[in-house]
């Protein structure tokens, strides 16, 4: 875990057998990524994104909650949705050069990440604590009508503070969330037909239907 408030940091080391492409499935977060001296913002996304990596690239990640990224990176979500960019088309290029210098030269580039990202942080550092109550909800299976009316907001209201704090609306949010309820389902060995009624959808075809158009790919690919 992150000692930053709704983030999460992670590293990885790409092995010999485990180079190529691979898919980066939606899931409602905002990344800051450091790879072998490069320094990327990955936005939110709404459909699966197909990455390159080979073996013996090293990786390390703060990777923030949905509504959590705009507070430290002082963009709206919106404005990086679906995209991948340096960090410094987001921050100031001598900023960022120093913080990818301070990353390749630590013993623990991880940590390192997590230090320079949060001491050079551009927003106010606090989410939207309503926006992020909405994710919360949306993530155990509640409806937007129900979010909005324990924020306090109009559905209108909630759709215009969801695009600068999650990159897209609550409706978009919730179907990203309930395709990452489905797959830990899968995940775990349960029937597709019991995971389409556990996550929330209307039968097994729309099931499927959503798996594809978010993802890509059938169910049973993401869980092979």
């Amino acid at each position: 875990m992150s000692r930053v408030a709704g983030a999460v940091l992670w590293t990885r080391t790409v092995g010999a057998a485990e180079g190529g492409p691979y898919r980066v499935l939606p899931d409602g977060c905002m990344d800051v990524i450091w790879c072998d001296g490069e320094l990327l913002v990955t936005g939110p996304d709404t459909r699966a994104h197909v990455a390159r990596t080979p073996a013996g690239a090293r990786f390390a990640g703060l990777r923030f909650a949905p509504g959590r990224g705009p507070a430290v990176l002082g963009v709206p979500a919106y404005e990086l949705r679906d995209l991948r960019v340096p960090l410094d088309a987001v921050w100031p290029g001598a900023a960022a050069r120093r913080i990818a210098e301070r990353i390749g030269d630590a013993a623990d580039p991880g940590r390192a990440l997590e230090d320079a990202v949060t001491g050079a942080a551009r927003g106010p550092g606090t989410a939207d604590r309503l926006l992020v109550a909405t994710a919360s909800r949306l993530a155990s299976g509640g409806t937007v009508a129900a979010a909005a009316q324990a924020a306090g907001l109009g559905e209108r209201q909630l759709h215009r503070r969801s695009l600068a704090a999650f990159g897209y609306g609550p409706k978009t949010l919730a179907r990203v969330l309930r395709l990452q309820r489905a797959l830990e389902l899968a995940r775990r060995g349960t029937p597709f037909a019991a995971v389409a009624v556990a996550a929330g959808y209307a039968d097994q075809a729309h099931l499927a239907r959503e798996v594809k158009a978010l993802a890509g790919v059938p169910l049973g690919e993401l869980v092979r």
